[in-house]
């Protein structure tokens, strides 16, 4: 519970406070009430017939129904965001999961977004497309599914672009590097040609 000593912070009891300084001085008097034992004495009554005239009974309880001891788990669990890798599962602190369901693994296509939920006993949860999934661990995973993809992207490798000496960029440096070693850029040519 918060306390406060701000009035403004605490309406309701502010609200009653108020009612009860306006009213009450006024029915002390009414009834000739003069003493501190005469005052103790009528406010039994008075505060009964107060609440009779006032109070509400509530039909509704103001407490929630306490979660389920499943659901206590969950909700004191850590949520990490991943996405499902092409081995249709996730990896999570140096493991890989994969989503179950009725003790059948579910297979989800690559870059599908995924919550992944440590429950507070430390199992481990996906929350795929708001359905909840409990998950294995994985010894052993492949990068890539034998069964959905359809082979492994072979990357062409890029040769690099070497510019020729007779590029702009090259060629103030190999005409100093040719007249270092006695040549022209023609005679360097003529040799090259033949």
């Amino acid at each position: 519970l918060k306390t406060t000593s701000i009035p403004q912070g605490k309406g309701r009891v502010e609200r009653l406070n108020n009612t009860l300084q306006s009213r009450l001085p006024v029915d002390l008097e009414r009834h000739g009430i003069s003493t501190l034992e005469e005052a103790n004495h009528f406010l039994k009554r008075w505060i009964k017939s107060f609440n009779k005239q006032f109070g509400e009974k509530m039909t509704q309880s103001v407490y929630e129904t306490a979660p389920k001891p499943s659901q206590i788990n969950l909700l004191l669990g850590k949520v990490t965001e991943r996405k499902i890798d092409d081995g249709h599962h996730i990896r999570f602190k140096n493991n890989h999961y994969l989503p179950v369901q009725n003790g059948k693994g579910v297979y989800f296509s690559r870059h599908t977004k995924a919550l992944v939920i440590e429950a507070f006993n430390g199992d481990i949860f996906l929350n795929i497309a708001d359905n909840i999934y409990a998950t294995r661990c994985l010894l052993t995973h492949e990068e890539h599914s034998a069964v959905f993809d359809l082979g492994e992207n072979i990357k062409k490798e890029r040769r690099q672009y070497v510019p020729p000496q007779s590029h702009p960029w090259k060629l103030a440096s190999f005409k100093r590097y040719l007249k270092s070693i006695g040549k022209t850029l023609e005679e360097y040519q003529d040799n090259k040609l033949a």
